[in-house]
């Protein structure tokens, strides 16, 4: 499949149509307006291609593993990074706070672009069919940024027409009318027009449509406002996606996180990253989970900062709750998401003994330099073995803001240079394994643990040490919420779901008590929402409100 949508994201915007505050950067189009542009077939194309652009500042950035792993039961703060309050929960989590004003408002530019080509598509002279795709192309990506939105941040602006020039009216509509009269219409018409695939990897589909709208109807089943049919329509989006399109789940889990093997079958929607793009500097966005995850490797015995192991920029380490998730004697996840060993990358001279070290023995280029075992291995590696060996070996009793097993899915060693912090990878939007967990939490809201357990042990089945499949089943006596929880982290740990998936459920401030001691002592109910943007509350006339518990 083609990847030529995301060659021309750049080049279109230049072409975009003003935000709700100001214009973005320019690229020159020669002897034509973006007004006339846009009334062509070529304009239209460009400017469906730049809606999706305003995905990538956010997904697979600082901001949105920022925003969606800190402050929650899976992950605390690393050594470094400037936003760590989104996990401390403390008063520097407020309007001024550059991360939720930026989320804000790069969804409201999509929105806006969105907007500017429904609108504008009248007046282009195109194939008709042709044309209907596109807009719902670009209704699903509408969607998909109210849903953030409003997921994030609860009632909020919503329009539906075109803002040209700088605005300074808002209205703050209940989330209710947001999901009536946006969220779902739009996603419904985007099932009605898309194709199962396209040529084009990376656009909208029908099987993403349906995955979101299921996605949006199961988050407003647990709401004051939801709608009788919210969890059996969701089962059954996410039954289609399942069941109608050949999406399979991979053999191994492992293989999810092969960079060579990223246009897999269990891919339903990914933003993808071109090499070429990032490396030639066209694309400044990429994939920048590789630098967020990992511990400070490259300061210690035998290591120097390479390609290969990532720069480890020290945001995120997991939680002691997160590492005692997975029995490692019969579920390969731990293993497969996680780094255990780095090979020395420079010769290193043997020591000789000192009241803090024990003598080491030399190192040469892919020796073994560190070693993780990981959880529940501390038996296996007491002080006494531990000095025995000429590399350093960091047990559960060791880990720190700067020493504790790295996540693995997102490192990169495609990248020309250790400096380098634009990914190629592509960004999962949404992958099968993901459906299956969806709906088995479809069902457990209509009270079917039964039926739950069966699309949770799918899931296990694959993730199975050999010879070990009927030792991770489970039944519905075993399936609760927080199991549900348990198992999304043990699948999904540190794609960037987690806060939502605690707020959908209502359980983000139960199990940050219980599993963040960080994050633990300041957080109050009210931080379910982010808070409102301060330039949005100065640029309003009259201002705008406040989510409550934050200052006005």
């Amino acid at each position: 499949m083609k990847r030529r949508i995301y060659v021309i994201w750049f080049l279109a915007l230049g072409l975009l149509i003003y935000s709700c505050d100001d214009a973005l950067e320019e690229v020159l189009v020669t002897d034509v307006s973006a007004a006339s542009y846009y009334t062509t077939e070529k304009g239209l194309d460009d400017a469906v291609n730049a809606t999706y652009s305003f995905l990538k500042p956010f997904y697979g950035q600082e901001i949105g593993f920022t925003m969606t792993v800190f402050g929650t039961d899976t992950y605390n703060n690393g050594a470094d990074g400037s936003h760590k309050f989104f996990n401390f929960y403390d008063t520097s989590l407020n309007a001024s706070a550059s991360m939720a004003r930026d989320a804000w408002q790069t969804w409201y530019r999509g929105i806006n672009q969105a907007n500017g080509v429904i609108n504008r598509s009248a007046a282009v002279d195109m194939d008709e069919a042709e044309k209907t795709v596109r807009l719902a192309e670009v209704r699903f990506l509408r969607a998909l940024y109210y849903f953030n939105i409003v997921k994030t941040y609860g009632d909020a602006h919503l329009s539906l027409e075109e803002t040209e020039g700088i605005e300074i009216e808002a209205n703050k509509t209940a989330k209710a009318e947001i999901y009536a009269q946006a969220i779902v219409p739009d996603l419904e018409f985007a099932i009605s027009t898309l194709p199962a695939e396209q040529s084009d990897y990376g656009r909208a589909t029908k099987p993403a449509a349906e995955f979101l709208l299921g996605k949006v109807l199961l988050t407003r089943s647990y709401t004051s406002f939801a709608e009788g049919n919210d969890a059996s329509m969701a089962e059954t989006l996410f039954g289609n996606v399942i069941n109608n399109y050949g999406f399979a789940l991979l053999d191994n889990y492992a293989d999810i996180f092969d960079i060579s093997n990223q246009e897999n079958s269990e891919m339903v929607f990914v933003i993808p990253n071109s090499k070429s793009q990032v490396d030639s500097g066209i694309d400044d966005y990429g994939h920048r989970g590789h630098l967020y995850f990992l511990q400070e490797y490259d300061v210690r015995r035998g290591m120097t900062r390479d390609i290969a192991n990532g720069r480890p920029w020290k945001r995120f380490r997991p939680t002691d709750f997160t590492l005692e998730l997975w029995d490692r004697d019969v579920d390969t996840r731990y293993d497969a998401s996680f780094k255990h060993v780095w090979y020395a990358n420079k010769d290193e001279p043997a020591t000789e003994a000192t009241a803090e070290e024990p003598a080491r023995a030399a190192l040469a280029i892919g020796d073994t330099a560190i070693f993780i075992p990981g959880p529940m291995r501390n038996d296996l590696w007491p002080q006494s073995r531990q000095d025995t060996k000429p590399y350093i070996v960091i047990t559960d009793d060791e880990y720190s803001e700067r020493l504790f097993p790295s996540l693995n899915k997102w490192i990169d060693p495609t990248r020309p240079d250790r400096q380098k912090t634009q990914g190629q990878r592509d960004y999962m939007l949404m992958r099968l394994a993901d459906a299956y967990l969806l709906r088995a939490e479809a069902k457990l809201q209509q009270d079917n643990p039964s039926g739950a357990a069966d699309d949770i042990n799918v899931i296990r089945t694959r993730a199975a040490v050999p010879g070990q499949e009927a030792a991770v089943q489970i039944t519905g006596g075993d399936v609760d919420l927080d199991f549900l929880l348990d198992e999304r982290a043990r699948e999904l740990l540190g794609e960037g779901w987690r806060w939502w998936d605690l707020t959908r459920t209502g359980k983000l401030v139960e199990r940050v008590r219980l599993h963040n001691p960080t994050a633990s002592p300041n957080i109050q109910d009210y931080h379910i929402l982010r808070p409102i943007p301060q330039e949005q509350i100065d640029r309003t006339v009259g201002g705008y409100a406040q989510n409550p518990g934050y200052p006005q």
